[in-house]
């Protein structure tokens, strides 16, 4: 980094210039920092060919227009800077003016001047012969980067100003190429069809249309040729890393118990930092940020925890912030993940049934935690903290009491043992053991319908490559029956290709589709026994509990066809004894209801017609009153909800 130093200076001693030099690095990786405390330093207390050189440093982050660039160079250099503000800034060694007071300050009292237009000509007021300019974040700036280099170029070929850009020119390239896009691609399109190549099949449409633009819009090539012109020398910033992650680790100093976990895995967080592909030292220190919160938290409250977890803790951290914060992956790509067992299913069924919707949480781990063996690497609140920025104390008590319960000596079912390890881990000796544990566990009903979905994709893989004694047609026989068992214990699965996708099965194999037949249905029964369940429980609150209906219903009846599962007359019965005020609230939820799910409600048309003619037979005959007025109301809502359901 000293050579990189010493470059740097030696362009600032030469004597005539007419080239500015340029230092290009990653976001986030220090580009800013190495100025403000390498250079910058180095040349304001240095003088060279006898003249005190000053440095002027500007973020061209978010400048809209040229004008703005002069207003800056102009405040940073001019030399009728109010007194008030001068002796504030030499009493609290600030060497530039604070954004907040440039946008406070009334420039004209400011400066002393005023004209007719109320307008600054900036330009006329910078001295800069012995200045250097620095300008930093160009690739940021809301101003065509071709015309911000041209503006440049008038201080170093003109006035030989000697000039340092700061920029990240990969992102540079991407800006200048994506800038317009529809209108280019449009304006490409019309030309490729006037000119009869649209219909020619040549070449794919994506790729002409990508010449074209590059043929028409040559922005990067006209932006080589001006940096051609103006920059001299570019210097990649490469820092090395290790410097810097001490230095990082000099602001814990304070929480000694942190800072020394962190001295002693600095190796962990360097090797999680290259794995991640980026240089961005901005996202590491948020990453430690949030780190020092969760080790404080952990350490508080479970202070016997294992030092492994902890590090495996830090390696998440650091991983998810850079998946995320990076723009690698979008944030949901976590959120469907509940937990740990979760996690490790996942990657069991990508690596075993080579199943390639989960390739990214296989990458993922594959590349963190390569060489880093641990049990329980997925930590869901941390994902949560990362990602939404709360700490959610449930998720946390959730994770460290599976942490807790998850020791070596816990004895965990054997299909579990299957579900989240790879079956190459098991032993050859144990490994029929484990089947046959399995095969008991079926039998006595114990394990969870989905899961026995699941599980059917391994045994089904297994019995094909030979390595359990079971044919495929005696393994349907076992899991049907152990499936028509589970419906007893098992929760009705909502999201079935959801659960189901996440261990890749592979619905076109015939024995495959026939379990699934079987799980669907009887996947059904369970969803019938619970909407049932519900419908008895939440009708018995009308008309005595009605608080309690009104919160249950839309909690849980929105989409569930209630009046399905319960006799017409005896809700009717139920309605009658409501309040008038009731019958109104409950006929307006239904059809807000139907008209929002309709397709998951149908169901209970039938029986909406059952109980629209018992209402209509009980009032026929009835002198009016304000109940048979509701009544009526109630009945014609059902009408409404009818009319719904069949369109």
């Amino acid at each position: 980094m000293e050579d990189l130093v010493e470059s740097i200076l030696d362009y600032i001693r030469t004597d005539y210039t007419d080239y500015a030099i340029m230092i290009n690095g990653e976001w986030g990786s220090g580009k800013t920092y190495f100025w403000n405390n390498k250079i910058r330093k180095k040349i304001d207390s240095m003088k060279f060919n006898g003249k005190q050189y000053k440095t002027i440093y500007m973020s061209l982050y978010g400048i809209s227009n040229l004008e703005e660039i002069s207003k800056k160079i102009f405040i940073e250099t001019t030399q009728l800077m109010d007194k008030n503000l001068k002796k504030y800034m030499n009493q609290h060694e600030e060497a530039v003016i604070p954004e907040y007071a440039k946008s406070g300050l009334d420039m004209a009292n400011l400066f002393g001047i005023s004209n007719n237009d109320g307008k600054i000509d900036y330009e006329e007021f910078f001295s800069t012969d012995d200045k250097i300019l620095c300008f930093d974040d160009l690739e940021r700036a809301n101003v065509d980067v071709i015309d911000i280099l041209g503006y440049i170029n008038n201080f170093v070929e003109h006035d030989h100003i000697k000039t340092i850009i700061i920029c990240n020119e990969k992102e540079l390239s991407t800006k200048i190429k994506s800038s317009n896009l529809e209108m280019k691609t449009f304006i490409a399109t019309y030309i490729l069809d006037k000119e009869g190549e649209l219909q020619n099949t040549d070449k794919p449409m994506v790729e002409k249309i990508k010449d074209q633009i590059e043929s028409v819009f040559d922005k990067a090539n006209e932006y080589e040729r001006i940096k051609e012109k103006l920059i001299g020398e570019t210097f990649e910033y490469v820092p090395k890393f290790d410097y810097i992650v001490n230095g990082i680790l000099i602001r814990y100093e304070d929480d000694r118990d942190l800072v020394r976990f962190l001295r002693e895995n600095t190796n962990l967080i360097i090797s999680t930092f290259n794995k991640s592909g980026t240089r961005n030292l901005r996202i590491l220190k948020h990453s430690l940020k949030d780190f020092q919160k969760i080790y404080q938290i952990v350490t508080q409250k479970y202070p016997n925890i294992s030092n492994k977890i902890v590090q495996t803790m830090l390696i998440f951290t650091i991983a998810v912030s850079f998946e995320i914060k990076s723009g690698k992956v979008t944030k949901d790509k976590f959120l469907e993940i509940k937990n740990n067992e979760e996690y490790k299913s996942i990657l069991v069924s990508s690596r075993v049934l080579m199943d390639n919707k989960q390739f990214y949480i296989k990458e993922f781990d594959n590349n963190y935690y390569y060489n880093f063996k641990t049990d329980y690497r997925f930590f869901k609140f941390i994902e949560y903290y990362v990602r939404t920025r709360i700490f959610d104390m449930k998720l946390f008590k959730k994770d460290m009491d599976e942490i807790q319960n998850s020791g070596e000596s816990k004895t965990i079912p054997a299909y579990r043992r299957l579900l989240t390890e790879e079956y190459w881990k098991i032993p050859d000796e144990e490994f029929l053991k484990v089947i046959n544990e399995i095969i008991k566990e079926i039998n006595e009903g114990e394990i969870n319908l989905v899961d026995l979905v699941k599980i059917y994709t391994y045994f089904s893989y297994f019995s094909n490559k030979g390595l359990i004694p079971y044919e495929i047609e005696t393994l349907k026989k076992i899991f049907k029956n152990g499936m028509e068992l589970a419906v007893q214990k098992s929760n009705y699965c909502e999201n079935i290709e959801e659960e189901l996708d996440k261990i890749g099965i592979n619905k076109d194999f015939k024995d495959v589709k026939d379990m699934l037949n079987v799980f669907y249905t009887l996947n059904e029964k369970i969803k019938e026994k619970k909407y049932k369940q519900i419908a008895e429980e939440i009708m018995k609150c009308i008309p005595m509990k009605m608080e309690s209906f009104y919160e249950r219903f839309d909690k849980e009846c929105m989409n569930v066809p209630i009046f399905k599962y319960q006799e017409p007359r005896i809700i009717f019965q139920r309605l009658l004894y409501s309040s008038n005020e009731d019958l109104i609230i409950i006929r307006d939820k239904l059809i807000k209801r139907a008209k929002i799910y309709k397709e998951k409600l149908i169901s209970e048309k039938e029986n909406m017609k059952k109980i629209k003619e018992i209402i209509d037979e009980y009032i026929k005959d009835k002198s009016t009153s304000i109940k048979t007025v509701m009544l009526e109301k109630f009945s014609s809502g059902i009408s409404e909800i009818i009319k719904i359901y069949d369109e």
